[in-house]
């Protein structure tokens, strides 16, 4: 090898490890970003409330120190996995679809998991089947079917079309409220008030147990979702692209459309239909960021966690002693988001 070569060589190894090392640098500054956000959201989540939590009683005072584990710290953890969840999902799916308005929501995914978990509550299956609660596979089987069919209804050939991938996204919202409201007008009144709190998104739990429960399954779906990432962010430049660099484009789709219905499909179980949540947060990582989906994804993780923490708490003390469901906090900053994310496509689209 001549000298100019070794050379080149050396000069195009130190130029890969130098963008591998600002990589890192980047996704480690905004990871510390949004951690510290996610650690303000959180001591205002466990402060705020009916009643304000003075940390200098858990020693002394039992009542503080029943509300605070039993009800407080339970309820903000709830909020921040299902904000994680929903923030995670939305910056994949709109990675997958490459469309800066795909969510949980928009594409119908939520309404089939309400759906089927509205199905599950009034048939009564409450029970658990080899200990998985009956109620998360009907969620996850709801979302998987609406995500399948907005999938196919907006894909031709190879091309996702952003139009379609939207207007299939309302349509199946729409049949499956349809399928709610049907559910509950059928239902005896004790089950219609509990799908009442799925539609309307509520954060209300006791203790840990169901946390550990949704763990189980929660766990291997963000693992996908995070490792995917990078597929993501070769996927968002375009499928052949992807594929020239080594992407498996099936396989990635595949594993995409699963762990998003599985995290959708818990999160609907357990929180109800809380909107928009998947569109907010990972437009303001990449306002912050950049566009980079290696670094949209994990952020949008810990942001969601943090933005979910923050409504929840908006939403136990706006309106002083009577409680908002969260779902009604996110719908409206998210709807008038939406509308602005709308409005802004379509100037770029026109020019």
């Amino acid at each position: 090898m001549s000298l100019f070569a070794q050379k080149d060589e050396c000069n195009f190894t130190s130029k890969s490890t130098k963008n591998i090392n600002v990589g890192w640098q980047r996704l480690f500054r905004a990871l510390f970003l949004v951690s510290i956000f996610l650690g303000f959201s959180l001591i205002i989540s466990l402060v705020v409330g009916y009643r304000t939590l003075d940390f200098t009683l858990l020693r002394q005072d039992e009542l503080a120190r029943i509300l605070f584990f039993e009800l407080r710290l339970p309820r903000v953890l709830l909020a921040g996995i299902l904000g994680a969840s929903l923030g995670s999902v939305g910056a994949c799916l709109q990675a997958f679809f490459r469309n800066p308005l795909a969510e949980p929501f928009t594409l119908g995914v939520s309404g089939g998991g309400t759906l089927g978990a509205s199905l599950a509550i009034a048939l009564g299956w409450g029970i658990n089947l080899g200990g998985i609660p009956i109620v998360f596979v009907a969620a996850f089987a709801g979302a998987a079917g609406a995500a399948a069919v907005v999938y196919h209804l907006s894909r031709s050939g190879n091309t996702v079309m952003p139009g379609t991938l939207l207007l299939a996204g309302v349509v199946v919202n729409l049949i499956a409220s349809a399928g709610v409201i049907l559910i509950q007008y059928t239902a005896d009144y004790t089950r219609a008030l509990q799908i009442l709190r799925w539609t309307i998104g509520t954060i209300d739990i006791v203790g840990f147990d169901r946390i550990l429960y949704m763990f189980l399954f929660l766990l291997p779906g963000w693992f996908v979702l995070l490792v995917l990432s990078r597929d993501l962010h070769l996927m968002a430049m375009g499928e052949d692209s992807a594929a020239s660099l080594g992407v498996n484009i099936r396989r990635c789709e595949r594993l995409v459309y699963l762990a998003s219905c599985l995290v959708v499909g818990i999160a609907v179980a357990e929180g109800g239909t809380i909107a928009f949540v998947g569109l907010i947060v990972p437009h303001g990582v990449r306002l912050i960021f950049g566009e980079d989906v290696r670094l949209v994804v994990p952020c949008s993780f810990i942001a969601g966690a943090g933005f979910l923490m923050l409504a929840d708490s908006i939403a136990r003390t706006v309106l002083g002693s009577v409680e908002l469901p969260v779902g009604a906090v996110t719908a409206v900053v998210g709807g008038i988001t939406f509308l602005g994310l709308l409005r802004r496509q379509r100037r770029l689209s026109a020019i």
